[in-house]
């Protein structure tokens, strides 16, 4: 009896130790999570645009392109614009030009349509080599509703002039987008 006095204790220590050692530990901790959601923009542009003569003969070439942003301007100072100039001339030489047209007159113009949340151009516009031209501008707190974006059309007229020698010819226009 007297030796499994002495075992019990033993016994009871090692029990205990056994039991706080199996138990689980755990802690928290928080953070913030803070995010700066700036003024941005992009845009995609649907490519070739073709400029075709419908109906009677010498009628103008028309077309058009549909231009697909997205937009965020700030809150209460923003603004943003969309714009398109004419960085490579109609080519190979003896068809339109935009900088140099074979006869006085000849023009690449365009006019531009869209809902909210652009404001589009208002009238023809003369397309140019030398500066952008307008296609759409937006004012503070301007936003795009979905992720699919929103669309503004630029649609073209070329002067359709006989003095043009047969044949395809192509220019570049390059359509920009900013947000502020």
């Amino acid at each position: 009896m007297k030796k499994l006095l002495k075992t019990l204790p033993l016994l009871a220590l090692i029990l205990l130790f056994t039991a706080s050692v199996g138990h689980a530990q755990s802690a928290t901790g928080t953070t913030s999570v803070t995010v700066n959601v700036a003024a941005e923009a992009a845009l995609t542009v649907a490519s070739p645009t073709a400029l075709t003569a419908i109906g009677s003969v010498f009628n103008n070439y028309t077309g058009s392109t549909l231009v697909t942003y997205f937009i965020r301007t700030k809150q209460s100072t923003g603004s943003g614009t969309i714009s398109l100039q004419v960085t490579t001339d109609f080519s190979p030489a003896g068809g339109p030009s935009v900088g140099t047209p074979p006869t006085a007159g000849d023009a690449l113009k365009y006019t531009c349509s869209g809902a909210a949340p652009a404001t589009p151009c208002t009238g023809s516009q003369p397309a140019s080599t030398g500066s952008s031209s307008p296609v759409a501008s937006f004012g503070a707190d301007a936003h795009t509703t979905t992720t699919a974006g929103s669309t503004v059309t630029t649609s073209w007229t070329l002067t359709n002039d006989p003095v043009y020698k047969t044949g395809a010819y192509s220019a570049t226009v390059t359509f920009t987008i900013s947000a502020s």
